[in-house]
């Protein structure tokens, strides 16, 4: 069964479910149970619900060393830019621990942040920065595109056993889409055909995705087949699926 929902209250019932599953889920962040009344705080209390301090170095940290004692932290960073003034935990050290270990620890460590905020937030609220985290070992990049996909990549995420970066596009806050109730797990690296199509492909990632299939739309109607592919997961990249779509289309 599915239900149809906003991509935001898709991320929140995806932590909401994989919280009630593993009571080693924690969830913290800047702006968080900074009152009784917070609903997170109220359903699972103050040992998995916290507020942190505003140093995203301190919370990134913190989070890698919850992880290497067997807990599966979710930061909530806002924003993707605010990671990068704690780039030596994101790409130096959280991926690198199970490689220097000989794989006797894992980071599964979740840093949730979204991007791409355009309502005069300025320049260090609104920018694309992924690209900057693809091709790090260890470290895998997620961009969900639809309420189905941010609910599903982001379990897949909590579950994994290495630290991902899950970034959701503000834009798509507010949209709704049909998302399974339940357990619903969406495989990381695997790509998305959108939309078939025989003439061209288009490759489009988070908030592009409905922007290239609404003009992939008004193609067709003109007698031009348009193939939208959603890559979802940016590390590892599905290049199977990408490079198969351009030798369809051509």
């Amino acid at each position: 069964m599915a239900r149809e929902m906003m991509y935001g209250d898709a991320i929140a019932t995806a932590i909401i479910e994989e919280m009630q599953r593993d009571p080693n889920v924690v969830f913290y962040g800047q702006n968080m149970a900074m009152t009784e009344r917070d609903p997170m705080l109220k359903r699972f209390g103050k040992e998995r619900v916290r507020i942190a301090p505003i140093s995203e170095t301190a919370e990134i940290g913190i989070g890698i060393g919850a992880a290497l004692t067997g807990l599966r932290p979710i930061v909530e960073l806002w924003m993707s830019e605010f990671m990068l003034v704690a780039f030596d935990q994101v790409i130096n050290e959280a991926p690198r621990f199970r490689y220097m270990s000989g794989g006797q620890v894992s980071v599964p460590l979740v840093l949730k942040a979204g991007y791409g905020f355009c309502a005069g937030w300025a320049g260090q609220h609104s920018n694309c920065v992924y690209h900057t985290m693809m091709g790090i070992p260890g470290l895998k990049v997620v961009v969900p595109s639809t309420p189905a996909d941010a609910k599903g990549l982001l379990a897949s995420a909590i579950r994994d056993d290495n630290p991902v970066v899950y970034l959701h596009p503000y834009m798509l806050t507010l949209d709704k889409g049909q998302v399974p109730e339940g357990e619903y797990l969406v495989p990381l690296g695997v790509a998305d055909i959108k939309r078939p199509g025989t003439d061209v492909t288009v490759i489009a990632v988070g908030w592009l995705v409905s922007k290239a299939t609404a003009a992939a739309e008004r193609l067709g109607a003109e007698g031009i087949s348009v193939e939208v592919v959603d890559p979802r997961t940016l590390a590892p990249l599905d290049v199977g699926t990408l490079v198969g779509s351009v030798k369809r289309t051509g």
